[in-house]
């Protein structure tokens, strides 16, 4: 929350520094984050390139229903137009890591029922400084990082690029083709002092982006008997499917810094052009009910055909593959002011914000018919088909307000969000245009209240809100809820233990259907109003450095969550994450339990850690009682293990091993069958930093 400590907040915030991130050497950003409590996700890729986080019960697919940040700026393809985040920025570049929930969430938005999440970039050094990273593995695992920056007394710059790689873990059938990815992306940095000195200092800053992404990804998964033999197998048909994308980025801020203000004024813009060539489905039967039971009489001729073992022979054999083309638009103005003050005995920290943004999706989907042959894809010859060709666009104007006021050893935080949203969806197959138009106010207020110096007790509440997509019908609506949150916190030098529990009671919670949810054309990004629904829960946290002496350290840290959920309607949706829901139904895609453990041994020239995450098992559709096979996800135990040895001043050497084990597990199976984790992966690479 804005003006207090992280030990003092009056709601739930998790800072994930420097030295954690580099602690564990990780890519993947949900297995970064499954390291704060409330946080979790639903695997995809094994690598982390689309991740799907959901904070507090809130739908992961995507991350669509969190806030997602870069150094303050919503960095979303489209946040409010389409939310799902198919661009994520490398973690090997972030400096740290900011999560906020409870009533900190009506700081940032348009989504504000679970949180947010700030992804917070290398600052401008103030001295020369140059670092180099590199590394490589298993599957061809490469990286190669490095920065360079200085600074004078007025100005000052940096430079950073990374390349990631990877050949990929899973094998395709009767193939040597490569299944991985790769991942570029710079970054570059400018400053100058206009004021450098006086009661109002100023700066001008200026920082662009560049990525791009070449990635061999599907959506076909396998059958459970194929993963049971095999996990990283790929089925023929998804020989051709190739995610290929690039991304520019520019902020230009102004930054104005008084004795007791902090005025932060932003112009930024981001553009996202993607083409993923997939496998969309066949022309005649659905490929998730063909992977649900390969066996039957009719379903074993389709599957022969995906893996390539028969022949496509009727035009409902012929597999439909298609680029999906999609160019977005995201840019606006925002400022931000942050003031100190005293009135009497209170002491106020506030902060003021504004933001005009404008975003856009323009959609072009099309596909063709392919004929398996031998073995291989053969191009059937007939005509292109459209199936998406729209455009939509969002204005939205937001307003937020918090000030911790604080009284001797209470602070009490209040805090209000505003969005107006004006939305418009073209649609050029039907002909047909919609407007939209909603207002959303969103209070909330924490407390805090010190026992003694190191524990605290807080709660809050708040209204949490999920705007809906452009082009829905007009009696769909916004998700709303009234999010409650109370815990204790123990915080000094070296540790904090916290526990907090959660209750988030939606008046109307809404789903966006997807294709990775394995929603078909027809119901693509049409919104369905779930009704009532509570999530609620339980999150623990501990963290410790033990200094027994002799110059070692020991630094331990724990997070578990229990969360639980209930639909409280009966409702019909075409997303078949949910298909018919009776009231009582549990959400999908929410674990019950999820716990984090690391511990580490630290000497004055190297260290070794050693962690582990667990995730319960998911249902993958709504429903109550026991899960039945064949619709829930394995529950995962992970190992990793890191070492570092300063071998120099200046240079590290390290190792690192995921999935130690080797678990392997089905992670998911939307939309079109089982896919599994990454398997064990050990990597070896140095570091120099000057």
């Amino acid at each position: 929350m804005v003006g207090t400590s992280e030990a003092k907040t009056s709601g739930s915030i998790h800072i994930l520094k420097p030295e954690k991130l580099q602690r564990y050497e990780l890519d993947d950003p949900q297995a970064i984050l499954q390291s704060v409590p409330g946080v979790y996700g639903r695997g995809e890729d094994g690598f982390g390139l689309r991740p799907n986080l959901g904070l507090r019960g809130v739908n992961p697919d995507r991350s669509k229903k969190v806030t997602l940040l870069e150094d303050g700026i919503l960095f979303g393809p489209a946040p409010y137009s389409a939310p799902a985040a198919y661009y994520f920025p490398l973690m090997t570049r972030m400096q740290s890591v900011r999560v906020l929930k409870g009533p900190s969430s009506v700081q940032q938005g348009p989504q504000t029922v679970g949180g947010s999440v700030d992804l917070i970039t290398r600052d401008i050094p103030t001295q020369e400084s140059f670092g180099l990273d590199v590394a490589g593995g298993q599957y061809l695992y490469g990286k190669a990082h490095g920065y360079f920056g200085a600074s004078t007394e007025r100005a000052g710059f940096l430079i950073e690029g990374i390349h990631l790689r990877s050949s990929g873990f899973k094998d395709l059938d009767n193939s040597d083709a490569t299944t991985g990815f790769h991942r570029n992306e710079w970054m570059a940095k400018a400053r100058y002092r206009l004021v450098p000195d006086g009661e109002l200092r100023q700066t001008l800053q200026l920082k662009l982006g560049y990525s791009d992404e070449g990635s061999n990804e599907t959506y076909l998964g396998l059958s459970d008997a194929d993963f049971a033999a095999n996990p990283l197998r790929r089925y023929k048909a998804s020989q051709f499917d190739h995610m290929q994308w690039h991304r520019t980025q520019a902020v230009l801020s102004h930054v104005l810094e008084g004795r007791d203000i902090a005025v932060t004024t932003s112009l930024y813009r981001q553009d996202l052009d993607r083409t993923w060539r997939k496998v969309n489905g066949f022309r005649g039967i659905s490929i998730s009910d063909v992977l649900a039971d390969p066996t039957s009489a009719r379903n074993a001729i389709y599957y022969g055909v995906l893996t390539g073992e028969l022949d496509s022979s009727t035009p409902g054999e012929t597999i439909l593959i298609g680029p999906n083309h999609r160019v977005f638009v995201n840019q606006g103005l925002q400022s931000v002011a942050r003031w100190t003050a005293k009135t009497g005995p209170l002491s106020h920290n506030a902060e003021f914000g504004v933001r005009y943004h404008f975003d856009s999706i323009d959609r072009r989907h099309t596909q063709d018919g392919f004929r398996m042959v031998s073995g291989e894809l053969v191009a059937e010859g007939g005509t292109t088909e459209v199936t998406a060709d729209n455009k939509d666009s969002t204005h939205a104007l937001a307003l937020h307000a918090t000030d911790a006021i604080a009284w001797g050893p209470l602070v009490v935080t209040p805090g209000v969000r505003l969005e107006i949203i004006r939305s418009k969806s073209v649609d050029k197959l039907e002909g047909t245009t919609q407007n939209g138009s909603l207002e959303a106010l969103m209070p909330g207020v924490g407390v805090y209240g010190a026992l003694n110096p190191a524990l605290g007790l807080f709660a809050g509440a708040y209204r949490g809100f999920s705007p809906p997509a452009p082009g829905q019908p007009q009696a769909v609506g916004p998700e709303k809820s009234i999010n409650y949150e109370a815990g204790a916190r123990w915080s000094r030098r070296g540790e904090r233990f916290e526990v907090v529990g959660f209750f988030n009671d939606y008046s109307n919670l809404t789903d966006v259907c997807t294709f990775s949810n394995g929603c078909l054309n027809d119901n693509l990004d049409r919104q369905v109003d779930a009704g009532a629904a509570n999530i609620y829960g339980l999150e623990a946290f501990a963290e410790k450095t033990f200094r027994p002496g002799g110059g070692l350290t020991f630094p331990l840290t724990v997070a578990y969550t229990f969360t639980r959920t209930k639909l409280l309607n009966d409702f019909r949706s075409s997303d078949p994450q949910f298909g018919n829901v009776v009231a009582g139904d549990e959400l999908p895609y929410v674990p019950h339990h999820q716990l984090f453990a690391s511990i580490g041994v630290e000497g004055a020239r190297w260290g070794a850690f050693i962690s582990s995450t667990y995730l319960g098992s998911m249902r993958e559709e709504a429903g109550q009682g026991e899960i039945p096979e064949g619709v829930k996800t394995g529950a995962l135990l992970t190992f990793d293990v890191n070492a570092n040895w300063n071998i120099t001043r200046w240079g590290q050497l390290y190792v690192s091993g995921r999935n130690l084990l080797d678990e392997a597990v089905i992670v998911g199976r939307r939309p079109y069958g089982a896919r599994p984790n990454a398997p064990r992966t050990l990597i070896g690479g140095f570091k120099i930093q000057l």
